[in-house]
């Protein structure tokens, strides 16, 4: 019998796609993420100049999208076929969460190549959490996660390579 708090589920899966400048890019990049989600993306816009980069504050150099519950969790196999099944334990970061990139969408099966978007790669970055870390995000009396009810990067690596068959690397 296991203790049902201690059960680890998906919070949520972020795509993004940064162009770094501006121009048709971005939109090409928006047009991607709801192919391949099937949800509104967003525009990310630059918090600060960089002149030597040519962009300033306020300009549109990609975007993104987030999936929660069902839609993330039935998604995110298609992610790992992208990217044939094989995280480094480096990935992970201290609580937990992981992140990866997909090099071209074309390696997603099911997937076709469009020339209006040509080739574009994305990252994915998967939120993990337990039942009960409701309490830091809440708008009234917010409390921090209790250290033995964090996910450790162990944890999500077991999580990941049980419920989506990934080989984790450095375990």
């Amino acid at each position: 019998m296991t203790n049902p708090m201690r059960e680890i589920r998906i919070e949520k899966v972020t795509l993004n796609i940064g162009i770094g400048e501006v121009g048709t890019d971005v939109e090409k990049a928006v047009t991607l993420l709801e192919r391949l989600t099937g949800s509104d993306a967003i525009r990310t816009k630059s918090k600060d100049s960089a002149k030597g980069f040519g962009l300033r504050e306020g300009l549109e150099i990609g975007a993104k999208t987030t999936l929660r519950g069902e839609e993330a969790k039935k998604i995110l196999p298609q992610f790992f076929d992208g990217m044939d099944y094989d995280l480094s334990i480096e990935s992970f970061d201290s609580t937990g969460n992981f992140s990866f990139s997909v090099e071209e969408y074309i390696n997603i099966p099911g997937v076709d190549y469009d020339p209006e978007i040509g080739m574009q790669g994305f990252d994915v970055a998967v939120t993990l959490e337990r039942p009960g870390f409701r309490v830091k995000r809440r708008q009234e009396d917010k409390r921090d996660i209790g250290k033995n009810h964090k996910i450790t990067p162990e944890e999500a690596a077991e999580f990941v390579q049980d419920e989506f068959d990934v080989e984790v690397k450095g375990v």
